[in-house]
């Protein structure tokens, strides 16, 4: 058994990797990363039964990976970099090869992954912690779940200004509801719902167009989308819009959210030539 640990910002991820196959998988939150990787390997072996002689070895991932400098509890633990995490967990998941992987969490990161190997294409600062980050200061909440909650009745024209508001036509293949400029509004009655979808709207219009380069750069016509971030419905939303306006297929695959702890611990059949199985 290969153990998976990524161990992120804000969120550490763990799974269980039994002959090539996602066995179990959990989440935890820490403020450092040696209580965050200790104690997610503990909640995945203590609630499942694991027992510790049947680990072969721990992989960890992630921004916290540097601070672990030595094996966990004694089993041998190596270290992966998550450019090379995502990009081995994503074409697992997808089951493609020859992708474009964004990977959203606290930022963004754009990887290809195929046979020119997994390189780091880009990314943006923005993510999940610019959100967060905005609501603070803009909202009555920055609790993840009140920002949607909020953001499921706003109104984008009361704080984006939308291209009919400038122009009588559509220019190129941009409607009168495409954004002209994010915030380049804000009215004195927009309201907390309406400021709180426009934060999502542009932190998710600002990664989507991203990857759409990043796709058209490679002749790519679909962008996987990994991360934290992956399964947010309004994001979704907006990359539907630019699905729509650029002809780029965002695919969500399923445990998405676990893309980097996965293909962490999957590097070790992947640089070992063991065969790994969806």
């Amino acid at each position: 058994m290969i153990i998976g640990i990524d161990i992120g910002s804000t969120t550490t991820k763990a799974v269980s990797i039994e002959d090539g196959k996602i066995t179990r998988k959990i989440k935890a939150r820490a403020q450092d990363a040696v209580t965050a990787a200790t104690g997610a390997f503990g909640k995945l072996v203590l609630e499942n039964g694991i027992k510790i002689n049947a680990i072969e070895r721990i992989i960890i991932t992630g921004a916290g990976a540097s601070k672990i400098k030595d094996d966990i509890f004694g089993i041998p633990t190596s270290r992966v970099e998550e450019i090379e995490a995502v990009g081995i967990g994503g074409m697992f998941l997808s089951g493609l090869k020859n992708i474009i992987i964004t990977n959203i969490g606290t930022g963004t990161v754009i990887i290809e992954a195929g046979d020119r190997g997994i390189i780091h294409f880009g990314g943006t600062g923005v993510g999940g912690g610019t959100i967060l980050g905005l609501a603070k200061k803009l909202l009555p909440t920055n609790e993840f779940s009140g920002i949607m909650e909020l953001a499921k009745t706003g109104r984008l024209n009361q704080v984006d200004l939308l291209l009919g508001d400038i122009a009588d036509t559509s220019i190129s293949f941009l409607s009168g509801e495409s954004t002209a400029s994010n915030f380049g509004k804000m009215l004195d009655t927009a309201a907390p719902t309406d400021i709180a979808f426009a934060i999502i709207n542009m932190v998710y219009q600002v990664i989507g167009v991203l990857s759409v380069f990043a796709a058209k750069a490679r002749n790519s016509k679909r962008v996987i989308v990994t991360g934290n971030g992956s399964g947010n419905e309004i994001g979704q939303k907006v990359f539907s819009g630019i699905s729509d306006m650029y002809g780029i297929e965002f695919i969500y695959p399923e445990n998405a959210e676990y893309t980097t702890a996965i293909g962490a611990g999957l590097s070790y059949a992947h640089y070992t030539n063991k065969p790994a199985e969806k």
